[in-house]
């Protein structure tokens, strides 16, 4: 007869896998805390979560933009927005580089995982081009984040059964959703009643928030105790 009993120690992150998992879990509250406490500094007018974007916020100049709608802009603390896209890339970089061997298990997977880290590079690009510098590079950003980033959501889905990816395959769809429509929404300029700038953050917010919660994972996973077969 085989029955189940409980390990007394939980499985073990490698300390490189732990850092990764450490970073994930971070990027997502950072760069939200950072969109908070950047938008609170707006003045006249004070910042609109559902009329300006996320790059309003990292505008160096104030004034009128984008002509194809409209909007005064004023970021006052537009360096702590900035520097907070740069530092949001080089956690997830860091973090899926780190945690690379737990979540690449299959052909899917891998490529999401590239995916991603283009994701992280447009990060880093709209941080160092704010749309007022330097539009077409902050353009790019933007195409890397929420086109190739989400792109990488629903072929994370793909990994197999009892990897790390294959645990969390319904968080991930549910983000590949939420972020490939709010997309396509958002490129499109389809605000659905909710404001261009609300719907942008439908489509950027989604894949922030699932990398933190694979850090978690990792890091509640590797305190977890295992159960093995016991004769």
């Amino acid at each position: 007869m085989t029955l189940s009993t409980t390990l007394s120690r939980p499985t073990t992150l490698p300390r490189p896998a732990r850092i990764g998992a450490l970073c994930l879990t971070a990027a997502a509250p950072l760069f939200l805390l950072a969109n908070v406490v950047t938008a609170l500094g707006w003045r006249n007018p004070p910042f609109s979560w559902a009329t300006h974007n996320i790059s309003d916020l990292g505008n160096v100049h104030c004034g009128v933009w984008d002509t194809t709608r409209p909007r005064y802009v004023c970021s006052p603390w537009h360096p702590l927005m900035n520097a907070s896209f740069v530092l949001t890339a080089l956690l997830l970089i860091v973090g899926f580089v780190l945690a690379w061997r737990l979540l690449c298990h299959g052909a899917a997977p891998r490529v999401a995982a590239w995916l991603f880290l283009l994701a992280a590079v447009g990060y880093a690009l709209a941080g160092a081009y704010p749309a007022d510098v330097n539009e077409n590079l902050h353009f790019l950003a933007a195409l890397l984040i929420l086109v190739l980033g989400n792109i990488g959501l629903p072929l994370a889905a793909f990994a197999p059964a009892g990897t790390v990816l294959g645990e969390i395959r319904p968080l991930t769809l549910v983000a590949a959703v939420v972020a490939l429509a709010g997309s396509v929404l958002f490129l499109t300029q389809q605000p659905l009643g909710i404001g261009v700038g609300a719907m942008e953050r439908v489509a950027a917010f989604p894949f922030l928030i699932w990398a933190s919660c694979v850090g978690v994972f990792l890091l509640v996973r590797s305190r977890t105790p295992r159960r093995v077969p016991v004769s």
